[in-house]
């Protein structure tokens, strides 16, 4: 049995350090890309920042969802919270899958590289969007009468620059369409398409259904928000997919070249 435990430690080893130097050389050549991606997330922080000094509360848009879905309020509003950073925890911890399992189909590098290519599309159209048109904002700190409904204009200039975890919980305005669903949905897809288990595919298609009408539910977004997320991040992940290149996975001589080094 010790026997077993040691040979089986040094293959995960082997594998953990060959995986690092490839990932490291893939790194070498993308991390530009990554880089810009995580930049383009700070920019789009502060462009939801941004319309929140513009938004105007007002009475709640009739909406079908509302009509539907009774309402969670606000003590049951963490449910759906609950459910995206379970999304988002469990995707950034498949990314890196690699490093530990033999059967693979991706290089974290390059997954990542890809998502926040298909990240930073979506929400560059989805600030265009709740720029064009400001709409009362639904959820309950965005309503007549809340204190933080509408944000004092800053002091000075590095006020704007900066963003806080409670004016990303706490924000209104930036309504069309739901950031959340984009990062689910983008989520759902790249494992869709690099994923290996039927079932877990079919389950996050379930819990993206299952976050659209939390989300509703809880208010924080008009159905529109969620409905144009739902066709715009899959038109955008498809016509992306079709123009950027792939996976080195999909290369015969690097496959080799990996077998090889393991």
């Amino acid at each position: 049995m010790t026997l077993y435990i040691r040979r089986e430690s040094s293959k995960l080893w082997k594998r953990f350090c060959s995986e690092i130097t490839t990932e490291i050389g893939l790194l070498a050549e993308n991390w530009k890309y990554l880089v810009a991606g995580i930049i383009c997330q700070y920019i789009h922080g502060l462009a939801a920042k941004g319309v929140h000094y513009i938004h105007r509360p007002g009475p709640t848009l009739q909406d079908l969802g509302f009509f539907l879905l009774p309402e969670l309020g606000q003590e049951r509003s963490y449910i759906s919270e609950t459910v995206f950073t379970t999304v988002f925890v469990s995707f950034f911890l498949w990314t890196f899958h690699p490093f530990i399992l033999k059967s693979k189909k991706i290089y974290t590098v390059l997954i990542w590289c890809r998502v926040l290519a298909f990240l930073v599309a979506c929400q560059f159209l989805r600030v265009i969007t709740f720029y064009s048109t400001q709409l009362p904002g639904p959820n309950y700190h965005c309503r007549e009468g809340s204190k933080v409904a509408r944000m004092p204009w800053p002091k000075n200039p590095l006020e704007v620059l900066e963003i806080n975890p409670h004016g990303v919980m706490y924000g209104c305005g930036d309504l069309i369409f739901s950031s959340h669903m984009i990062f689910t949905l983008v989520f759902v897809l790249t494992y869709q398409k690099y994923g290996t288990k039927r079932f877990i595919k079919l389950f996050g298609w379930l819990i993206a259904f299952v976050q659209s009408l939390l989300i509703i539910a809880s208010r924080k977004h008009y159905t529109v928000d969620v409905v144009v997320a739902w066709y715009t991040v899959n038109l955008v992940v498809f016509c992306l997919d079709k123009k950027l290149p792939g996976l080195i996975s999909d290369n015969p001589s690097f496959i080799e070249t990996k077998h090889l080094l393991s």
